[in-house]
């Protein structure tokens, strides 16, 4: 009776009561679950109850037909009711069926094709279920039938998700199906076809299947389909297919027998030739960008054009580290290529794809789990490490702190003269060979035979041009005498005439207040590299004057990657366009330089220099390889070479071939920075921003895994460059950013010290002597007492300490010049320099890095270690300069002196705007998921006053950029170990921009020496109101100062607007594809003091209102 019911509903072809249906199954199912005569009657083969059934049911899969579709949210509600599993189940019921119902099995296939996507345990289920097999048996058989063999692709393709199933599908003969459906062009079943690649691409994702798909040469039968495709499809109607197609061919390329089969089957021809004509039709990007991907992937891996990834040079250390890369180097076997590993073609491409897309969601859903979870190491250490008797021999530095201060007031008007480095007894067991320090001109009676420039007469220009023949014949000035290539200074000067040439030169004295070239010539004589250079660079000798128009972040052009990229494929299918031809190599020492004519000349040696080689790869196209930082064998980022011999109008292509990082600011608009004599001759002694179709992405040149840290398969980066000369005989300097040498460092000092007035105290002491024999200047400056009475000695002891620091990275110029406008500023005349000198006693380390600096290092100082995470145990006689700077404010802390400020100056290559990182104990912990109470967390907030204070009155300043959470992998940088030790609350590092501003008043602008210079200036005036906010009572004297002062910070707020926190991941995207892989937190050390993801865990706007708060 109540399959009769059923029977009688189901002719009605509709269920016009649900409920009823449901309680007729409902009652069935009861009588067959519980009475064993009613379930063989219904199933007897004279019975129709399991036709009824199922009728009933594919009435129901009409139904279920008619309600999926509505939406992803009505799928979902089905799928959580277990819809999943009932579909599947009478997939494999109604397969049972001899034959199974081809409309029943269309409506399941249909419904999974639809319900699949949504049901994230979808391919397991199927599996499990046996569902599996009876969709492949089903297509099989029908491969004819177009109508059901499009819902199984469907499911198919859902299945092939999953990795399991995959590998299943291709032992099934599933693949060979697959390839029997696709075919050459055809304007028939195109959706077919479609669906087909789709599902053939997410089997070979599999690299079971990928072998599969190589080892029956399917490789050569998808290239042929594409080209045919790619002929015939001449409107582009079908560019989903050709795009399955490319699809199809990236995933077995991600194997190592996959990119060999592409290469066998001239696959990298046949993508270039297609690609190249795509090129005009803008539509047709996303094939380009598959096929430009695919072709990268498949380059051979070459090596790099070393002889060893070392340094050119070598500086013996006096000892060599216990552990770490040092110790490495030096350890590492004679013989042992260190450039490539034996294999090298990594067979694991689709790991590192992999990363990347991990990288990438690791930005967008920030989490980082470096920040530091241990409180104890959050709080300020009790106890000083070191006994102050140990200490005290640093008293010297501290004259003005003396007890007879007062004294060498009445016996000398003027500050204290220059006091002699100490040799502080942890040194005493320095070989003499590296001495502690000591004035090099005051040691040696005798000084090294270094001629002056004599022959060449420096005078003024008049006409505003060179004389050809003098272009021709100095390309640079030689210190003559003082190096190996002396002679040929001497020969030159000869054949110029007896009496001397006469070079016309602006006077940069005139527009340079701190610049004097004879007085820099004297200042490098003085000056000890390792490659004991023997000569001056233009730029350097000349000096340079801020051009007074601005510099656009640049626009980046589209297509510019890509077009790069088709021209380095081009050295592949085209070999005997490629030249080839070396024309420096500093490996060479005897003659780095081949001149031949028809090339470029290049030259990096002298002071700060950096270029190991060049090779001239077309006519107009040169290859560059940078050196390592010496005592290391990476951080390729700095470079300063001379480039001359050049035709003018000529497209000149540079690349730089060895960089590390996984990105960089070259893709966000910044230049590289160009000086011309010829500009320099004419009046404009300058650096600007220069260079067209700029790009950094990964090349083809294979990092060994001694170069990555132990990692295989890495790439280098390539930062490549265009440009046209615009003089006829010039010789121009390129550099990573504006060039700032230990020997100028030098020559500003003494300029500075020429400035001093009576009213200015100001004393220079040399700290330390570096590794490389250099001395560290250490600067004292305040102001003068008025009197020599008690009341003012007394103030002027108890004045409050400010400590900085700078240029611990040779390679973060920038940082120099912030400091070059701090120093001006603080000994300038203007009343508020004169208040913040009576506010302040302050502590100058302006380049922590002598050696780094002289010799064109990048990161490191002759000790081939990053100095900046040396300030925990720095050893006396490896890191000198660190030694004793930490030593100078440990003896500060155990007097009772601590500074209230203390700033370490860095640049930093990844982000937009000026910044700082801080030391907050609340700020580390609220990023964690500690459990502390409040009690554990006080912690007074005035860290964040000084760089409130800033982004008040800096316009490059980026409050919304700033961090004050303390990671594991910066707790030996200086602004952790100051702070923590030290127990300075106020410990920073405030970071510079290599590239330029996205918010405030220079917006859209990159940054020059002005602005850096700015920002020393206004670093001083926030000083300034710092102490009137700690100590307001000590300034009332001086009101009618701060009234400017507050003056001048409301008109920087009217310029200033809201800012913005810009990672290099955040930038915006461009329109074309910007193939570069998010490797940075393989690279420990990108860039100093960088922690830049835990500032996103709140949103915008809880981080503002969070910052506000707080300060």
């Amino acid at each position: 009776m109540l399959l009769g019911q059923l029977e009688r509903l189901n002719r009605e072809a509709m269920l016009a009561d649900a409920e009823i249906g449901r309680q007729i199954t409902a009652k069935i199912l009861h009588l067959i679950q519980t009475q064993e005569k009613t379930r063989k009657e219904i199933m007897s083969k004279g019975s129709s109850g399991m036709e009824v059934i199922l009728a009933t049911l594919e009435v129901t899969v009409l139904m279920i037909g008619v309600c999926v579709p509505g939406g992803g949210r009505r799928v979902g509600v089905f799928v959580s009711k277990g819809g999943t599993g009932i579909l599947l189940q009478l997939v494999l019921s109604g397969s049972k069926e001899s034959p199974p119902s081809e409309e029943l099995m269309l409506q399941l296939h249909s419904l999974l094709a639809k319900v699949g996507p949504k049901d994230r345990k979808f391919g397991v289920k199927a599996r499990l279920n046996g569902a599996l097999n009876v969709t492949v048996n089903l297509l099989k058989q029908n491969l004819q039938n177009h109508k059901l063999l499009l819902p199984c692709l469907q499911v198919l393709r859902v299945y092939s998700s999953n990795s399991v199933n995959a590998v299943s599908l291709g032992k099934n003969g599933v693949l060979e199906l697959m390839f029997k459906i696709i075919g050459p062009y055809s304007k028939k079943n195109t959706s077919l076809l479609k669906v087909s690649l789709d599902t053939l691409g997410a089997l070979l994702k599999s690299k079971t299947n990928a072998r599969r798909a190589v080892d029956r040469a399917h490789v050569p039968v998808l290239l042929y389909i594409y080209q045919d495709w790619h002929r015939n499809d001449t409107r582009h109607r079908h560019m989903l297919i050709r795009k399955g197609i490319l699809g199809c061919l990236k995933n077995i390329t991600n194997i190592k027998l996959g990119r060999k089969a592409f290469i066998d089957a001239d696959g990298m021809r046949i993508l270039y030739n297609t690609s190249t004509e795509c090129l005009p039709v803008r539509t047709l990007d996303p094939l380009i960008n598959t096929s430009s991907l695919i072709m990268r992937k498949c380059f051979p891996k070459n090596r790099l054009p070393l002889p060893t990834i070392k340094s050119v040079f070598h500086h013996q250390l006096p000892h060599v580290p216990a552990g770490g890369p040092v110790a490495q180097l030096y350890n590492q076997p004679l013989g042992v290529d260190d450039v490539v590993d034996e294999s090298d073609d990594n067979d694991d491409v689709e790991t590192e794809n992999d990363t990347e897309n991990e990288e990438e969601d690791k930005d967008h859903h920030p989490r980082n789990d470096d920040i530091e979870t241990d409180i104890n190491k959050l709080r300020p250490k009790e106890t000083h490490s070191r006994p102050f008797e140990e200490l005290k021999v640093y008293e010297r530095f501290f004259l003005e702190l003396s007890e007879d201060f007062q004294v060498i007031l009445e016996g000398v008007p003027t500050s204290p003269k220059s006091q002699r480095p100490i040799i502080v007894p942890t040194a005493q067991a320095l070989p003499p060979k590296y001495p502690t320090a000591a004035p090099l001109q005051e040691e040696s009676p005798t000084p090294a035979p270094v001629h002056t420039l004599d022959t060449v007469n420096i005078t003024k220009d008049q006409d505003g041009w060179l004389e050809q023949e003098l272009v021709q014949g100095m390309e640079r000035v030689a210190l003559e005498g003082a190096g190996p290539q002396s002679g040929a200074g001497e020969e030159w000067a000869e054949e110029e005439g007896g009496e001397g040439a006469v070079l016309e030169v602006p006077d940069t004295a005139l527009l340079l207040p701190l610049h004097d070239p004879d007085l820099y010539v004297e200042m490098v004589k003085s000056t000890r590299s390792v490659p004991q250079y023997s000569e001056v660079a233009y730029p350097d000798y000349f000096g340079h004057v801020a051009p007074t128009f601005r510099e656009h972040i640049l626009e980046r052009v589209y297509g510019v990657q890509r077009t790069k990229i088709f021209q380095d494929i081009e050295r592949l299918i085209h070999p005997n366009d490629i030249l080839d031809k070396v024309v420096y190599d500093l490996d060479i020492q005897s003659c780095p330089v081949i001149d031949d004519g028809e090339s470029l000349k290049f030259n990096s040696q002298f002071e700060s220099g950096n270029l190991r080689k060049a090779i001239q790869v077309r006519k107009f196209e040169y290859d560059l390889v940078l050196n390592s930082d010496i005592n290391s064998n990476h951080y390729h980022q700095w470079f300063y070479f001379e480039v001359s011999g050049m035709r003018v109008g000529a497209p000149y292509r540079f690349n730089i071939i060895n960089c590390e990082k996984s990105n960089s600011q070259f893709n966000y608009g910044m230049q590289v920075l160009m000086y011309s004599v010829q500009e320099a001759i004419s009046g404009r002694p300058r650096w600007v921003r220069t260079g067209t179709d700029i790009c950094y992405y990964k090349n083809h040149f294979s990092r060994s895994s001694i170069a990555a840290g132990g990692q295989k398969g890495k790439s280098y980066y390539t930062m490549t460059f265009s440009m046209t000369f615009n003089h006829k005989d010039d010789v121009c300097y390129f550099a990573y950013h504006y060039p700032y040498t230990y020997s100028t460092l030098k020559m500003h000092l003494q300029k500075l010290e020429a400035l001093r007035t009576p009213q200015i105290y100001m004393r220079q002491d040399v700290l330390c002597e570096t590794l490389g024999g250099n001395s560290c200047p250490l600067l004292t400056i305040t102001a003068m007492p008025e009197s020599t009475s008690n009341d003012q000695i007394c103030q002027f002891r108890n004045r409050p300490l400010v400590f900085l620091s700078a240029r611990v990275h040779p390679g973060e110029t920038n940082a120099s010049w912030v400091m070059k406008g701090t120093l001006e500023f603080l000994m300038g005349s203007s009343p508020l320099a004169h208040s913040l000198r009576e506010a302040y006693i302050f502590k100058i380390v302006p380049m922590l890095n002598p050696d780094g600096v002289v010799n064109g290092n990048h990161r490191c100082s002759l000790s081939g270690e990053d100095l900046n995470r040396q300030w925990q145990s720095p050893s006396p006689e490896l890191h000198p300069t660190i030694y004793h700077t930490k030593s100078l404010l440990q003896y500060l802390a155990a007097i009772q002196r601590a500074p209230l400020v203390f700033c370490d100056y860095h640049g930093h290559s990844r982000k937009k705007n000026v910044f700082m990182y801080g030391c907050s104990l609340k700020e580390t912990v609220w990023q964690t998921n500690i459990s502390a109470t409040s009690c554990e967390l006080h912690e007074d907030l005035g860290y964040r006053t000084l760089p409130k204070i800033l982004s008040q009155t800096a316009p490059a300043f980026s409050m919304a950029s700033c961090s004050f959470v303390v990671e594991r992998s910066k707790e030996a940088t200086a602004r952790v170990v100051v702070w923590r030790e030290i127990g300075v609350q106020r410990s920073y590092t405030m970071e510079s921009t290599l590239c330029g501003c996205d918010q405030g008043k220079y917006k859209g602008l990159q940054i020059g020496t002005r602005e850096l210079e700015e920002m020393g200036a206004q670093f001083c005036v926030a000083l300034l109101r710092l102490k009137r906010l700690t100590s307001p009572l000590e300034l009332r004297n001086h009101a009618h100062l701060l009234d400017v002062e507050s003056d001048l910070i409301e008109t920087r707020c009217k310029v200033t607007s809201p800012s913005t926190y810009v990672l290099e991941d955040e930038e915006h995207s461009f329109m074309e594809e910007v193939d570069y892989s998010a490797e940075s937190g393989d690279e420990p050390d990108n860039d100093p003091d960088t922690a830049d993801p835990h500032d996103n865990h709140l949103s915008d706007s809880e981080s503002n209102n969070h910052r506000d708060s707080l300060t």
